[in-house]
């Protein structure tokens, strides 16, 4: 198990496999190099051996059978360490400790290659595209004239466009967490787009709808969960107010589960937390999958079992 040690979600897993027999080794890199030690040797007669140790536990290498990823925490270095130093030895580290831990041929959920890939979200509409899943026209770009007619087109047709970040919605400034919600452009936004040029920016077509999904990809198993906003501002981007949401467990539907397996094969995850938007004629419009994105919440609202299900699909168990 490689998380943040404080990361609650993944005590969850770790006591359904605990539960069902099964031995864990949890480490978090922020541990390397102070709490945690590498071990790896490889040569002409046998492949990587060798272990990891932490001041509790160690594991042998040739023993890891899977690996749960989630999110862990920034190496801890030296802090003696010049800023040149603390950026050669983090690389160093990244390199070393990561390449010994992903050399083992055993089951990830998910592989970090694959995760870093998928997070980019062009990538994920063309693969959702490509499964066969319905996307809304989107845009993404750093030119003012390409948003107002992208803007034009899409009211032609009756609608209304929103403005969301490419990548993640989280910033720290001065000192505090911030998050940038999805929100609908208004005319004084077309009126003045100055500092549009500035970085990437994504324009989707707002698309109407009955309620939300939040869809929890556990392998092939889907864990589907209805989303209903309660208030005003959830509408537009649900994590503005939890307090207003209602969620149901839904199924899904047989030609959007076909998509959904297609793309998480096509993308190599095992993993996936995907937003949906099922629309009055109660058709699924794919918006985006995050491939570490937040699960414990749904689970605790719905009863849906995904901690269960990580801690089968770590161990290969089929259902």
């Amino acid at each position: 198990m490689i998380a943040a040690r404080d990361d609650w979600p993944t005590d969850r897993v770790v006591k359904a496999l605990t539960d069902g027999g099964a031995e864990v080794f949890r480490m978090d890199t922020a541990e390397f190099p102070m709490d945690l030690t590498l071990t790896g040797r490889i040569d002409a007669r046998r492949g990587w051996s060798g272990g990891l140790a932490t001041v509790l536990r160690a594991v042998d290498l040739a023993g890891i059978t899977a690996v749960y990823y989630r999110a862990p925490n920034a190496f801890a270095l030296p802090p003696t360490m010049s800023e040149s130093e603390r950026r050669f030895a983090a690389a160093q580290a990244r390199s070393g400790l990561g390449g010994i831990i992903t050399a083992p041929g055993c089951r990830w959920v998910s592989h970090p290659a694959a995760m870093s890939r998928a997070e980019y979200k062009p990538l994920q509409l063309a693969t959702a595209r490509a499964c066969g899943l319905s996307i809304p026209p989107t845009l993404v770009t750093n030119r003012a004239d390409a948003v107002r007619d992208f803007v034009s087109e899409i009211a032609d047709l009756g609608g209304q466009v929103i403005c969301k970040p490419v990548a993640s919605p989280v910033l720290i400034e001065d000192g505090q967490l911030k998050t940038i919600y999805t929100r609908l452009l208004t005319d004084d936004d077309l009126n003045d787009l100055r500092g549009i040029e500035t970085t990437a920016h994504l324009f989707q077509a707002w698309m109407p709808k009955l309620y939300e999904v939040r869809l929890t990809v556990v392998g092939h198993r889907l864990l589907a969960a209805e989303i209903h906003a309660e208030s005003d501002a959830p509408v537009i981007d649900w994590r503005s107010d939890y307090t207003s949401l209602a969620y149901q467990v839904t199924e899904v539907p047989d030609s959007v589960a076909a998509g959904v397996r297609s793309y998480m094969d096509r993308l190599d995850l095992r993993f996936a937390a995907m937003d949906f938007i099922v629309g009055p004629d109660f058709s699924w419009t794919f918006l985006e999958a995050n491939p570490c994105g937040q699960w414990d919440w749904i689970q605790h609202a719905t009863g849906l079992p995904i901690a269960q299900a990580i801690a089968d699909e770590l161990q290969g168990v089929t259902t």
